[in-house]
């Protein structure tokens, strides 16, 4: 700690340059943690989905295609399954387009079991089940629309051409996606004129073992029908919907990465620079007793200092900026993972230690009288 008046001495005797290092390495931590966190949020998603006993039954064409309301009793009798609710996507809009977050509608009988793990209170599943314009809205969307349970709502429809009005009456947490908004089927069936297709049916199985088997008898059962089915276990569902976005996942990372060892290059170079022009006072350092080690510490602590303050104004950019764009979808809002942050301060680390230490080694145990001599 002696030291520690030292190091930062030199820290401000080229301001320009340390401000400038800083900056740079803020960029690549900034770009990186960015780049990095949407497709670690996803993977996150998709491990915990790993686990759900729940599978989606839906038109072996595609889910725009829908399948018939009467297949819900078919399922219901297939052995192993517990719960079946019948969804169908809204996709209505709060007030303008950027105001879009989302939406479906759904059987209200069973919700309580088909998603125990989204913590619905009993109260709330009550009153979801006696009101027919009942809606359960995710905490990101209660939080960034200000909604609060007892408000009337509306939402524009955009797909269907009708609006419907509905009230909340609840929150969804727990595993839900925060973004999510339910409502009662039977409303809009009602609004629809009951044309009798749905989306997807989702299937809650009694037992992960049983998966498979449920999965098989179910397309199976409806082979050769009007409406084939495909059903697939919930991880699997919602990886159809980002497996479109994989390569650009891909793409993310490997371009985080590529920039922090870009700026790792630039860190060397200015670090190699720094210490070579100091050859004389640090020979001078050694003249009058300081060891070659505590030399070598102070060096590298000057560029590791440097480089955490750029790791965490980089850090802290990127997880203000996903905090106020507020990027949604299926799976929520986008948000820094907290080994994001720890993995691009580790990064942040590296880049200060190992930009250093060749050259702050070397300078360190050079011979004393061969530096001053080359200097005079």
């Amino acid at each position: 700690m002696k030291y520690t008046m030292l190091v930062l001495k030199n820290l401000m005797r080229s301001k320009r340059r340390t401000i400038l290092t800083v900056l740079s390495i803020a960029v690549s931590l900034f770009i990186f943690s960015a780049l990095v966190s949407m497709p670690a949020v996803v993977n996150q998603f998709l491990a915990d989905s790993a686990s759900s006993t729940r599978v989606a039954v839906h038109n072996k064409a595609g889910v725009t295609y829908g399948i018939p309301e009467a297949y819900k009793q078919r399922v219901v009798a297939t052995p192993h399954v517990v719960a079946a609710v019948t969804q169908s996507w809204f996709g209505g809009i709060y007030h303008e387009i950027s105001d879009q977050f989302p939406n479906m509608a759904v059987d209200p009988e069973m919700v309580g079991e088909m998603w125990s793990d989204w913590d619905i209170s009993p109260q709330a599943l009550h009153d979801f089940q006696r009101t027919r314009t009942a809606a359960l809205v995710g905490t990101e969307t209660m939080k960034r629309f200000g909604f609060h349970v007892g408000q009337q709502i509306m939402l524009r429809g955009t797909i269907y051409p009708f609006n419907v009005t509905l009230n909340i009456v609840g929150t969804l947490g727990g595993k839900a996606p925060a973004t999510f908004l339910i409502f009662r089927r039977d409303y809009l069936e009602e609004v629809r004129g009951r044309p009798g297709f749905v989306d997807i049916i989702w299937v809650k199985v009694d037992n992960s073992a049983n998966v498979p088997q449920v999965i098989a008898a179910l397309d199976e059962g409806f082979a050769n029908s009007s409406a084939e089915t495909l059903t697939e276990p919930e991880a699997a569902f919602y990886g159809g919907f980002i497996a479109g976005y994989r390569v650009f996942f891909q793409i993310a990372e490997l371009m985080g990465l590529v920039v922090v060892f870009t700026i790792g290059l630039v860190a060397a170079n200015t670090a190699a620079m720094s210490i070579r022009e100091r050859r004389t006072e640090i020979a001078v350092l050694r003249s009058i007793g300081f060891p070659a080690r505590t030399i070598l510490s102070m060096l590298l602590a000057e560029s590791l200092i440097i480089a955490l303050a750029g790791g965490l104004l980089g850090c802290g950019a990127a997880y203000l900026l996903l905090r106020l764009i507020s990027v949604q979808g299926v799976i929520g809002t986008i948000r820094m993972p907290a080994w994001v942050f720890f993995a691009a301060l580790g990064a942040a680390a590296l880049i200060g230690l190992l930009s250093a230490i060749v050259p702050a080694a070397t300078a360190a145990r050079r011979n004393i009288v061969d530096v001053i001599r080359a200097v005079a």
